[in-house]
């Protein structure tokens, strides 16, 4: 009787590896936006991508306009738009619009005026040439389906000498592995500067060149 209640449980567990293994291969072919109804995951602590280290990468200053692409709920947003007071702004992009409203609610309760949320797409950025000072992305560009096209409208959106910073990890079964990213950012015409973390997630940071 235990043999067979140990065969089951084991059978069991190698199902769902097997059903996990096989979303994720689906998720790394069809790469997809976290859905909206999925939100409390976006909340979880990211020891790997540190709101604090974000910040020290991507370094935003008073009076700068930054750009954020994939918000979520806000989870670095709140932290970059403290940083650029006074007289500075964070632009959000996101494909969500219930993404984007549960940030600008998030802003609103913390008093902060200076988020401007957008509904768009990565792949065409709704914004001139040369408008912000710095950008990034995290938990973001694996699942944008053409990652060169993203880059290569980021760069544009910048302004020259301009900053990108790109976070990617695990568990996510998007995660760009930060040998391609580099190559990807290079060929979009920035230059690689350093990055934080390894294999399991990281911050890596740009510069237009």
């Amino acid at each position: 009787m235990g043999n067979r209640r140990t065969g089951i449980v084991i059978g069991t567990l190698l199902l769902g590896a097997g059903a996990i293994a096989t979303w994720a291969w689906r998720e790394r072919r069809h790469p997809s936006a976290c859905p909206y109804g999925q939100r409390v995951f976006l909340d979880l602590p990211r020891p790997l991508q540190r709101r604090s280290e974000l910040v020290r990468l991507l370094a935003p200053a008073p009076g700068e306009r930054v750009l954020e692409v994939g918000p979520g709920t806000g989870y670095y947003t709140l932290a970059v738009a403290r940083c650029l007071e006074p007289g500075g702004q964070i632009d959000i992009l996101d494909l969500q619009p219930e993404m984007l409203d549960e940030t600008m609610r998030r802003a609103a309760e913390r008093g902060l005026s200076n988020v401007v949320p957008t509904q768009g797409n990565a792949h065409e950025l709704p914004y001139p040439d040369a408008t912000f000072d710095a950008a990034f992305l995290v938990a973001t560009l694996g699942e944008i389906p053409d990652k060169g096209r993203a880059l290569r409208e980021l760069r544009r959106v910048l302004k020259p000498g301009g900053r990108l910073v790109v976070g990617e990890g695990q568990p996510d079964p998007h995660m760009v592995p930060i040998r391609d990213l580099r190559e990807k950012v290079s060929a979009a015409g920035l230059r690689y500067e350093r990055h934080h973390g390894g294999r399991f997630g990281y911050l890596a940071r740009f510069r237009v060149t």
